[in-house]
């Protein structure tokens, strides 16, 4: 079946279903990793996006349900060059297609994935759709294409941390000699696997739960997780936050959790032109002096200089574009990225800070005895 990705700005690009069929609009992004594709699509991070993939074959060792972020696809739609249709892998349960069909996914393949990404670079990254119910760049859809360009132009991403986010409470390895507290904003399981592998207790909350909720639990650590979304848009989890940081528990923030933390500090957030989004950004950290390639999704930065000296000071930075990778605050007992060390497809350069996390925990135990 014929599909088509019709972008704002009024181009079409023509290529073939995979995945469900109909409509689908989003914030079309790109993202440059060669594999951990199923991470990607169940990432809630691209909650409202399209996502496509620069690498040209997608799906090629398949699918399976133990490299599942969340329990569902939370993308709104997804571009590949190539969908892979015999995959070989011995961990291999299906296809990138069944997996999108059975997820409700809309996808296409065989477009210029190349050209489209330049696109975006050059432009932004702007809205979109995929569609299979009609062409339209046929002059006899003007109607329908203009009236679904509308749709696409209209498009914003909102109240993402609401919809991601779970409802109630959830313990992981309730045995586990250390407490860690998880703010659930779009958290990726592999954030709990981290945490449990190294012995800990994990209480996954939900994002708008309060400081009071918190202390309740008694824990000796807090993580703030990733997650989609304007960082700026949900004022009342940034004002939980300045009370969460009073409880001076020692708190780690990925992601969303570092821009979010910032806010809270009273710096800003900006948006960037089309995002990092892979497994090859280079961070430099100022105190070791050495540069990690690390593995991000975000199209928000936290604007460094905006950071009140007094409240904390930039950590790391990107490599390619300067901006804000990471804050180390004097306030508070907390220190937060923007990349993922918890990334599944890798690369797992950083997973250490895990351990610079819990070692903050053991020595804040050992402080209050």
């Amino acid at each position: 079946m014929n599909a088509y990705l019709l972008l704002a700005n009024g181009m079409v690009f023509a290529g073939q279903s995979v995945g469900a069929e109909g409509v689908t609009v989003g914030e079309v992004v790109f993202a440059t990793g060669m594999v951990g594709f199923q991470e990607t699509l169940t990432d809630p991070s691209y909650y409202g996006q399209i996502i496509t993939q620069t690498y040209p074959l997608i799906g090629n060792y398949g699918m399976n349900k133990d490299d599942m972020e969340s329990d569902k696809i939370w993308a709104k739609g997804y571009i590949v060059r190539e969908a892979c249709t015999t995959p070989s892998n011995w961990r291999c349960e299906e296809t990138l297609d069944s997996f999108l069909k059975k997820n409700n996914t809309i996808g296409i393949e065989g477009i210029d994935t190349r050209h489209l990404t330049r696109i975006i670079r050059e432009s932004g990254v702007m809205n979109g759709a995929i569609l299979t119910t009609f062409d339209p760049a046929d002059p006899a859809n003007k109607a329908e294409t203009d009236k679904l360009l509308e749709e696409i132009r209209a498009y914003a991403v909102t109240d993402a941390v609401k919809n991601v986010t779970c409802a109630e409470p959830e313990v992981f390895n309730p045995q586990g000699e250390t407490h860690i507290v998880l703010m659930h904003y779009g958290c990726k399981r592999n954030i709990v696997r981290c945490l449990v592998k190294r012995g800990c207790k994990v209480t996954v909350m939900p994002a708008f739960a309060t400081a009071e909720e918190v202390a309740a639990l008694h824990p000796d650590g807090i993580m703030l997780s990733n997650g989609p979304g304007d960082p700026a848009e949900p004022v009342e989890v940034i004002e939980n936050l300045k009370h969460i940081f009073e409880l001076n528990i020692p708190t780690f923030g990925i992601c969303l959790g570092h821009q979010l933390s910032a806010l809270a500090a009273g710096a800003k957030t900006m948006k960037l032109k089309y995002g990092h989004r892979g497994a090859n950004q280079p961070v430099t950290d100022f105190e070791s002096g050495r540069t990690f390639i690390t593995s991000q999704n975000h199209g928000y930065a936290v604007v460094g200089d905006e950071l009140p000296a007094e409240m904390g000071e930039v950590a790391q930075v990107n490599a390619n574009d300067g901006t804000c990778e990471g804050i180390k605050y004097k306030k508070w007992n907390c220190f937060t990225v923007q990349f993922h060390p918890e990334a599944n497809g890798g690369p797992k350069d950083t997973e250490f800070l895990f351990d610079r996390f819990l070692n903050n925990v053991k020595a804040a135990k050992k402080e209050a005895r």
